[in-house]
């Protein structure tokens, strides 16, 4: 298998990506691009072919510890990959997506269903209900003290939302709100009416499916 430096010079990425454009190369090639360089021991285009593999095996469960478990990548190049992706997802994979239903909502978050540690998220919705952005805002277990309608609503002021959808996952599986769930809506949905921002539901997520507040009349 062929070394980065014994590819000629028009088959390297780099020098192709200029004379063909991005939309030339495979992704390996196109990951080999944003890392730059491999590690010791292992050179760029092998290392890229392995996240490549992984991406094709289970892309929406990547995740930091599982690239890193990937021998010859650290936290930082890592980091580089995820946060290309998180671009990507917030400028051109949302883009005219409508949320209609907490099912909408689930299938817009089901990478968060399989993580180990609950994820509080806040997506924000345009006066049509289409997305605007998507944020976790805390990640641990949920109370009423740590969720703070601060961290909910200022950013959906920011991004002039009509409205907003809050969920977490459950990692037991369980989709049977707690009593801090219950709380916790309660008390946004106080502040939501505050400041003219609509709490359109809260979805409870599992790898079991999802428990929606306002299909169950709770909202």
């Amino acid at each position: 298998m062929s070394r980065i430096h014994q590819l000629y010079k028009h088959e390297k990425p780099r020098e192709k990506l200029l004379a063909r454009g991005a939309q030339s190369l495979k992704a390996y090639e196109l990951l080999a691009v944003l890392l730059g360089s491999g590690t010791q021991g292992k050179d760029v285009i092998n290392l890229s072919k392995e996240i490549a593999k992984l991406f094709e095996d289970d892309f929406e469960g990547l995740s930091l510890e599982r690239l890193t478990a990937i021998h010859g990548l650290g936290d930082a190049k890592a980091m580089q990959i995820l946060s290309a992706i998180e671009l990507s997802r917030r400028y051109l994979i949302k883009q005219n997506i409508k949320i209609a239903s907490a099912a909408d909502v689930h299938r817009e978050l089901v990478a968060y269903v399989n993580k180990k540690q609950e994820h509080f998220i806040v997506m924000t919705l345009d006066g049509t209900n289409h997305i605007i952005e998507k944020r976790v805002v805390f990640v641990g277990t949920l109370n009423q003290s740590l969720v703070h309608p601060r961290e909910v609503f200022t950013d959906a002021i920011c991004d002039r939302a009509a409205s907003i959808i809050i969920a977490h996952n459950h990692p037991s599986g369980q989709l049977i709100p707690s009593d801090a769930d219950k709380r916790i809506t309660r008390r946004l949905k106080e502040v939501a009416d505050m400041v003219g921002i609509e709490l359109l539901d809260h979805v409870i997520l599992s790898r079991e499916g999802y428990y929606s507040f306002e299909e169950e009349g709770i909202v």
